[in-house]
């Protein structure tokens, strides 16, 4: 099987890492592999900015879960209220996603440049997550404040976060996937 396509089939999204940091090697090639994503006309209108530093992401979970705490959606409201809450599942690397706000295809753009993190990490044995619960609360005040000392502009919104580390769980298993999700008219 082409080693492409075996990467995608057997990427998983990993909830429990070690406390073993990604080299620095790694993390510059998975970096480049985002910038390279297809973007909206060529815009690349993105930044991403990586967190290593465990000080700075514990100020972010405590800041997104007392966002999540007064969300007026009680779901969220939950979520913010578990114990021991970390949205991160303990990764010691985050890569946040953010685009230009006036970039009409922002959402499309994050998307794929989150992807491309996904696969470049799992290609290079390192475990990653899909986490969406900073872009829940991404206009909250003080999670604004934490971004802007992160380095995100301020003209540019959350869309995704890459949580990066290696796994604490070697049998991670694909879900079945649904039936009838596709059409083919010839």
């Amino acid at each position: 099987m082409n080693e492409v396509i075996k990467n995608i089939l057997t990427r998983r999204s990993i909830r429990s890492y070690t406390d073993e940091q990604i080299s620095d090697e790694d993390l510059n090639i998975i970096l480049e592999t985002a910038k390279f994503a297809p973007s909206y006309k060529g815009t690349q209108s993105w930044h991403f900015a990586v967190v290593q530093n465990k000080e700075k992401i514990n100020q972010l979970i405590s800041v997104i879960k007392e966002a999540l705490q007064n969300s007026s959606i009680e779901q969220y409201k939950k979520m913010g209220n578990i114990p021991n809450f970390n949205p991160f599942y303990n990764a010691p690397t985050i890569i946040i996603t953010a685009c230009d706000k006036n970039s009409p295809e922002k959402e499309a753009d994050s998307a794929v440049a989150l992807e491309n993190i996904m696969l470049a990490a799992h290609s290079l044995n390192i475990s990653s997550c899909w986490i969406s619960s900073l872009s829940i609360v991404r206009d909250d005040p003080k999670v604004i404040g934490i971004l802007s000392e992160l380095g995100i502009p301020e003209n540019y919104t959350i869309l995704g976060t890459a949580a990066l580390g290696f796994s604490n769980n070697s049998n991670a298993k694909a879900a079945p996937r649904k039936e009838g999700t596709i059409s083919i008219v010839k």
